[in-house]
């Protein structure tokens, strides 16, 4: 949303002026002289009043025009975990089976309000539910080896099995005694020079990449779970590991293709388009009455881009190269700045 009130916009372009880290991700500023944005700390020269629009999100900066500073980054570091909070997450993944308290964040430097208000506004869960979250899954890869759910319960720090089977049934569906086999998706947040996306993976490969601002997430995580009959805890493995490191190489142009495992349940029709998607060169677009050529079916335009728009996993499964017949850029669930900054960024490193 562009600020319009102007007190507001004053008290924003006074933070710019000095810096302030507190208002880093509080504001978004367009330069109207360079048509790029930035966020508070930026390094780069200071514009004139008269020169910036403020804008809430980062997003709204995009579709007004504007291009992220190559100084500040600001796609990246205004969502970018603050030290902070990564030293208090590290805790949380290297003790997998105790409950860091705030004594011990507090032993660490570490602010243990500044962590749970992050939290709540980054990563859509609470500091406490993210901790649950790693010990449950911890202990349902142990459960799953063999071992007694009295002794993992003892071990993942609970006092009592009642307490542990509890928050295991409500985590993950059912008593942590039984259906052993079932799985479960792991979620984890990364940033990107275009934004902070939420990795989703099961023991068979990423099955969710997306944006946190997409629209309808929520509808997503629930089709997902009800697709897969497994529940969503945080959480990483070895093909989010991989995928990090391959989005990394992608964004700074030395990688052309995933080699990721992926995991797309579907109608055979929908894991078809996802399929020719993945056909189209790097740095070339198509339009969706020459995807539905591809599939042999030149009349199911409509039914082909439906199953587009479906695509869970962005980037990876290439949704963005595909365009209106026309040329024009049509809808894209990230945004069209963002499919624009993505067939610009593949156009130059081709």
């Amino acid at each position: 949303m562009l600020i319009t009130n102007e007190k507001q916009a004053d008290d924003y372009y006074h933070a710019l002026i000095n810096r302030e880290p507190s208002f880093v991700g509080v504001f978004f500023v367009g330069v109207k002289t360079t048509s790029i944005f930035c966020i508070a700390t930026c390094r780069a020269r200071k514009p004139k009043r008269e020169n910036v629009l403020f804008y809430t999100t980062f997003k709204d900066a995009m579709d007004a025009g504007f291009r992220p500073c190559k100084v500040c980054r600001p796609t990246e570091n205004a969502h970018e975990a603050p030290n902070e909070v990564k030293a208090a997450m590290d805790l949380v993944r290297d003790c997998t089976k105790a409950k860091i308290t705030d004594q011990q964040l507090r032993e660490a430097s570490i602010r243990p309000i500044f962590v749970r208000r992050w939290f709540n506004q980054h990563y859509g869960m609470t500091f406490q539910t993210f901790q649950r979250m790693y010990r449950i899954n911890h202990a349902f890869q142990e459960l799953k080896t063999g071992k007694s759910a009295t002794h993992t319960a003892l071990d993942s720090g609970y006092d009592s099995l009642s307490g542990f089977g509890y928050t295991f049934k409500k985590l993950l569906g059912h008593s942590p005694t039984r259906n052993m086999e079932n799985a479960v998706i792991l979620i984890d947040r990364l940033t990107t020079p275009i934004g902070p996306m939420f990795v989703c993976a099961t023991d068979e490969g990423i099955c969710l990449l997306e944006f946190v601002d997409r629209r309808m997430l929520e509808t997503e995580f629930e089709d997902l779970q009800r697709r897969l009959k497994a529940p969503i805890v945080a959480g990483e493995n070895a093909h989010t590991k991989q995928l990090k490191q391959e989005l990394e190489e992608y964004f700074s142009g030395s990688r052309k293709d995933f080699t990721v495992q992926l995991l797309t349940p579907g109608t055979d029709f929908q894991n078809a388009v996802w399929q020719a998607l993945g056909t189209i060169p790097y740095g070339e677009t198509a339009s969706y009455q020459e995807q539905a050529t591809r599939l042999n079916n030149p009349k199911a335009v409509r039914a082909v881009a439906r199953a587009n728009g479906m695509n869970r996993i962005a980037i990876v499964i290439p949704c963005h190269r595909v365009i209106g017949k026309d040329g024009s850029l049509t809808g894209y669930a990230g945004g069209l700045e963002r499919k624009r900054w993505l067939l610009d960024h593949e156009k130059t490193h081709h």
